[in-house]
């Protein structure tokens, strides 16, 4: 537990020093100071819930390590690199800079935009391939094998954008899927079509109600998002005491953010569905894979080929099924004879051309204690979804759950990593290339023209001579389809692949300009769900270019963009996942923008909270990004002219409401303590005891803290001196802590009283007479 600094009586004087700053504060338990927090293998007996369960450690590693080290210095802050000079920047190299330096910061949420939007691969195996597989350890094919290694393409990527200037990318990375997974059909646009009892989307009778294969119709949910990163929390609070690096080292922190805020991004854009109204996860390229063991492998393979091409398996017709297929052969170097796989292998070039590979892997399964093996890591981008269920299933079968850690043979992750360098870079990154620059120039091309322009006009009032009958307002000559998607062959279709195409290249500014001609086509159409995806892609690719915007260009272009986006997303298509993907990228692109741009970013997440579309987790993290929003806002002067230190101050006194509405003591007081910080810092050294509601609603949230996390030390105490070593049981060591006590009872807690208004500048800079005057007599607490 942290050292109580709301502890200290009314007279108090100032503020205590920040636990983080001050590591050596003294409390009444010395177990509850951070530098003394025993190590992990220490404290077994003290948490009988991590003795009886240490395999579920592994599955909370990514937010019980602090997330990736950044530099301390104003240099190294993305906000002061793009603000620096002028209101955004001073020239057109910061935003690139900081764009390409992303891979040092994983858990920075521009560098978690750029991991996310990448090409999507697909796996499809033969039989023989699959049992290969398992008997190496791996139950779900070769699909999961693969998945940790494209996370970090190993070396450099050379990508070329549309004008034929090459960049240089260390950070590139791809995203691995089992093919024919994921599929969330469109829903019909009107009411009378939703009752059909046959839709042929992909070919194959379905009914529309039905969901895709492996995966939900409405695809990503928030409230699985929400359950993983409230595991989390609940891990973090029950374990506190054994951590070795403790969860509220974890500050408000400008440049590092949240490990809970990380891990709520990065599920909220992990396990993107294939969906008809944006391409990034339709499949740039198909793994076909057979193994050495096939007895006929020239002829699996275009088998396999059929199948994903016209056959059962092929994907809907609003996905292009002339994607790149690269032909794999995996050779088990223990059993088979390499001499005739190098033949296979030759013989497979000839037939099915040059994208093919030969991947050399042992076939034994490896442990840990063999020399040569390496812990396989645990893939960053899994969907909420699957790692609810691995976090479900180790508390369902506690005794029999096994740590998930895979191990491999060095040899084949050196195998599996030159295998993924040389499919990305000789042959997805050419293919991506190259259809980028037909389509612009075939497609895109003709659409920005005078005559595009004017066939536009034409569709927009109704004079196309199209053949298709119109419904529900749409104009005759439009593409779009009557069950709610364009065909994979359409211009605007094409388009949109060409505008996600350069965004995953990074090619902002043809991204933009795409997304921007489309954003029309789709209002014509009234293919809302076009139209709400395009909007939040034109105002993200905007926001990452390196350029700068003036205030007024940023209220014609981002804010409508955003506002469109939004409004589609509720209103029109019940979305609330687009929603929340739109407001919540660009709350953190705003903010790293800097200048006026703060309080845009602030203005959408104020707005995401009053649309009341995410859960109790979501919102306590969106008040705590508020917080950091408003505090990286950069002030003037020795007092800090238009800076907004109040105003972070009071969403770290709501972020910490929030948590400990949720019983979540950990956070709620970090928040806190950020928030007598900033308090602390401000010129007239006030901080809030001049305001009676304000100062007793902070008093009462922090006495709730004490009580509260004073009662589970007394039941983590009572539970140590009763259990023995032999016994296996998880402990309810917290259970005390529901019965706390309410902070809406405190005096000014009340749900109607407000915040009141902070005093005027000139009011704060009264003599030192009146001051000592107007405070004789008066209690004083730990916040001024």
């Amino acid at each position: 537990m942290q050292p109580s600094d709301y502890d200290s009586p009314p007279g108090g004087g100032s503020l205590p020093t920040s636990p983080i700053a001050a590591p050596a504060l003294k409390v009444q338990k010395s177990r509850h100071t951070l530098n003394d927090v025993p190590a992990l293998y220490q404290s077994e007996v003290t948490l009988p819930y991590r003795r009886s369960h240490p395999s579920a450690a592994s599955l909370y590693a990514s937010t019980l390590s602090p997330p990736g080290s950044r530099s301390q210095s104003p240099i190294g802050r993305p906000a002061s690199r793009i603000a620096s000079g002028s209101v955004f920047g001073g020239g057109a190299n910061n935003a690139l800079a900081l764009a390409s330096s992303t891979g040092d910061s994983p858990g920075d949420p521009l560098n978690l935009i750029l991991r996310a939007f990448v090409p999507h691969v697909a796996v499809y195996t033969s039989e023989d391939t699959d049992i290969l597989l398992k008997e190496k350890g791996f139950s779900r094919g070769l699909w999961e094998l693969l998945r940790p290694f494209g996370e970090r393409v190993q070396g450099k990527v050379i990508i070329r954008d549309s004008n034929g200037s090459s960049r240089t990318y260390e950070d590139y990375s791809i995203h691995f899927v089992q093919f024919g997974e994921g599929i969330v059909h469109p829903e019909p646009p009107t009411a009378g079509l939703r009752s059909t009892q046959i839709a042929r989307t992909n070919g194959v009778s379905e009914k529309p109600g039905e969901p895709g294969r492996g995966q939900p119709r409405q695809g990503i949910a928030i409230p699985d998002v929400e359950a993983v990163v409230d595991r989390h929390l609940k891990y973090a609070e029950e374990s506190f005491f054994s951590l070795p690096q403790s969860p509220t080292n974890h500050g408000l922190d400008i440049d590092v953010p949240s490990p809970y805020y990380a891990l709520y991004l990065r599920r909220l854009l992990s396990g993107l569905p294939l969906v008809p109204h944006e391409t990034f996860a339709h499949p740039v390229a198909c793994v076909i894979a057979i193994s050495s063991r096939n007895q006929s492998p020239i002829e699996t393979l275009r088998r396999l080929y059929t199948e994903s091409h016209t056959g059962d398996k092929r994907l809907p017709n609003w996905v292009d099924p002339e994607f790149l297929r690269y032909y794999v052969l995996v050779h088990e170097e223990e059993r088979d004879d390499i001499t005739r796989s190098m033949s296979l292998f030759d013989q497979m070039k000839r037939n099915l051309g040059l994208h093919c590979h030969l991947l050399r892997i042992r076939g034994t399964q490896s442990v840990a204690t063999d020399d040569d093996s390496i812990p396989l890591p645990r893939s960053e981008w899994m969907s909420a979804s699957e790692e609810l269920a691995d976090i479900r299933r180790s508390d369902e079968d506690q005794e029999d759950f096994e740590d998930p850690t895979r191990y491999i043979f060095e040899s084949d992750a050196t195998a599996i990593r030159t295998f993924i360098r040389e499919m990305v870079t000789q042959s997805i990154i050419p293919t991506m290339e190259r259809h980028v620059s037909v389509w612009n120039d075939q497609v895109a091309s003709r659409r920005r023209g005078l005559a595009g322009r004017f066939v536009g006009l034409t569709k927009k009032w109704g004079f196309g001579s199209g053949s298709r009958t119109s419904f529900v307002g749409q104009s005759s000559g439009s593409n779009y389809d009557t069950l709610g998607f364009y065909r994979h062959d359409a211009p605007e279709a094409i388009m949109r692949k060409l505008a996600d195409y350069a965004f995953m290249l990074r090619d902002w500014k043809l991204a933009h300009s795409t997304y921007d001609l489309l954003r029309s086509d789709f209002n014509n159409d009234k293919a809302w769900r076009y139209h709400a995806a395009a909007n939040e892609m034109a105002a993200i690719s905007l926001l990452i270019m390196p350029q700068n915007l003036s205030a007024k260009a940023r209220a014609e272009t981002i804010e409508t963009a955003f506002e469109a986006a939004f409004y589609s997303y509720i209103t029109r298509c019940s979305a609330p996942y687009g929603a929340l993907r739109c407001l919540s990228l660009g709350l953190e692109l705003l903010r790293l923008r800097g200048g006026s741009s703060i309080d845009e970013a602030a203005k959408w997440g104020i707005r995401l909270l009053e649309s009341k579309i995410i859960g109790p987790v979501g919102d306590a993290l969106i008040k705590e990004r508020l917080a950091v929003c408003y505090a990286s806002k950069q002030g003037m002067g020795t007092r800090q002219w238009g800076g907004r230190r109040r105003k972070s101050a009071l969403w770290s006194v709501l972020g910490a409401e929030a948590w400990l509405a949720q019983s979540k003591y950990i956070q709620a007081q970090r928040c806190l303590n950020e928030a007598r910080k900033t308090y602390s810092g401000l010129p007239s050294g006030n901080g809030i005891d001049k305001f009676s509601y304000a100062n007793a609603f902070v008093l009462g949230i922090g006495n709730s803290l004490h009580q509260n996390l004073d009662a589970g030390d007394l039941d983590d105490d009572s539970d140590t001196g009763d259990q023995s070593e032999d016994v296996d049981e998880e402990s309810e060591a917290l259970d005390v802590r529901g019965r706390r006590i309410s902070t809406l009872g405190m005096p000014g807690g009340a749900t109607g009283a407000s915040l009141e208004t902070a005093p005027l500048k000139a009011q704060l800079d009264r003599s030192e007479e009146e001051r000592e005057k107007q405070d004789k007599g008066e209690a004083k607490d730990d916040f001024g």
